[in-house]
């Protein structure tokens, strides 16, 4: 079958690149007997694959039976695939065909196929390497010629290493992967379709065909559509039907667009995140980036006490240098207040002294040619517990049984650590 036939037969719309590349895969494995596994997101059309297949092949005069997996109970799911028999469980009354007994000779399409127990899976296994299956409460080996097809929208990898999902089944199903696009991957699409959704609607019930103003109509190609076509379906019959004006505007479009703004918020994923990452690697990032930026910035605040830096923050402070003296370009002071040392410039003169606006030089100005550094504080534990114990004592002027609870220790404790660091009493008052 060609492309373009394909289309009409099956009524998918679009030119998509990707989209024409996945109907052109179905058609060439469509004669074959492998299995085909079906990869894209919901609502992208993923159920039009394995009925091209099928039509395709020479098993589509044979039944084609399609299974959505996720939505039968897992009590059942057995049964309702391989059949049973009489008396196999409670209000088993009589034998019953399973679906792959009655699929024989053609095409079964199995959605949403990560949703089957793992009991099920080795059953479906056995099935795709050897025709073979058991129904329900028999011992006896049934045969079955049934082309499988299986489709989902899940990351089955994710789900194998989650424990999910067997890894044999998933090799055995994906003989040939089919990826369907996502809406938002073939733009060029997207107001074809709502045209046609449009149009139909419209002559459905009669109503005057709709036709989009041009912001409304950028809005349309920008949304990312989350629910793929099946959202973009709704929106358009939604939109044919309720809004009364022609051509719709943008703001009836986004009326029709509830997740317009959540669908459109940015998301901060940290420098060095991808879109693929999982949130504990993206809050490791996003910690990462913010040891180094807490680094950075403790290395500007030391720069900002060097010498350089001093002489840089000394040349904008509001102080008139002697006319007499000749400064460097590069030359700057740092004038704290009169009585207070100053830092002088590397290479400086040590005699060359700022003089204040009248014109009179500070006084008690002491200009220095060494770098001013803060006092390392002492970070120890020890250091620390001293001091709270002392200021503690001081609080309750030596009374240490009320210290002692301010503090959440035992009366007994901080005798030991009076003793142990040597602290000495204020006047007591008890």
């Amino acid at each position: 079958m060609e492309l373009q036939s394909i289309k009409q037969r099956f009524g998918i719309i679009g030119n998509s690149p990707l989209l024409n590349r996945a109907i052109d895969i179905a058609a060439q494995v469509a004669n074959t007997d492998l299995s085909v596994l079906v990869l894209g997101e919901s609502g992208a059309g993923k159920e039009f694959f394995p009925k091209i297949i099928h039509e395709a092949s020479a098993r589509k005069h044979n039944n084609y039976v399609a299974i959505n997996c996720g939505a039968i109970p897992e009590g059942t799911i057995d049964s309702e695939l391989f059949g049973h028999e009489k008396g196999a469980f409670t209000d088993a009354r009589e034998a019953r065909k399973g679906y792959f007994e009655e699929a024989n000779g053609g095409t079964i399409f199995l959605d949403e196929v990560a949703e089957l127990p793992l009991s099920t899976q080795a059953r479906l296994l056995r099935v795709l390497e050897t025709g073979e299956f058991l129904k329900v409460g028999s011992s006896k080996t049934q045969k079955t010629n049934v082309r499988v097809v299986a489709a989902t929208n899940v990351d089955v990898p994710a789900q194998i290493r989650a424990g999910r999902f067997r890894e044999d089944l998933y090799y055995r199903l994906n003989a040939i992967t089919i990826h369907v696009p996502s809406l938002k991957q073939r733009p060029e699409d997207i107001e074809l379709l709502f045209r046609k959704f449009s149009t139909d609607i419209s002559e459905k019930y009669h109503i005057p065909p709709v036709t989009l103003s041009e912001e409304a109509r950028q809005l349309l190609l920008s949304y990312p559509w989350p629910g793929n076509i099946r959202e973009l379906k709704n929106v358009s019959e939604q939109i044919t039907i309720i809004e009364k004006e022609r051509p719709i505007g943008v703001e009836a479009l986004r009326r029709s667009l509830p997740n317009l703004d959540a669908n459109r918020l940015p998301v901060f994923l940290g420098k060095g995140a991808s879109a693929g990452m999982s949130e504990r690697e993206i809050l490791y990032s996003v910690l990462f980036d913010m040891q180094k930026d807490i680094q950075q910035l403790k290395q500007a605040v030391a720069r900002m006490g060097s010498p350089s830096a001093a002489g840089a923050a000394g040349s904008m402070a509001h102080v008139d240098l002697d006319p007499v003296v000749e400064y460097p370009d590069q030359a700057g002071y740092t004038i704290l207040q009169p009585g207070a040392p100053a830092a002088f410039p590397p290479g400086g003169n040590a005699n060359r002294l700022p003089r204040q606006q009248d014109g009179s030089h500070l006084p008690n100005v002491e200009i220095i040619n060494e770098p001013v550094q803060a006092p390392e504080e002492d970070l120890s534990i020890d250091k620390g517990e001293k001091t709270l114990i002392g200021k503690a004592l001081a609080k309750y002027h030596g009374n240490r049984r009320k210290a002692a609870a301010e503090l959440g220790i035992s009366e007994r404790t901080i005798y030991r650590k009076i003793k142990e660091y040597g602290i000495s009493l204020p006047e007591r008052d008890e």
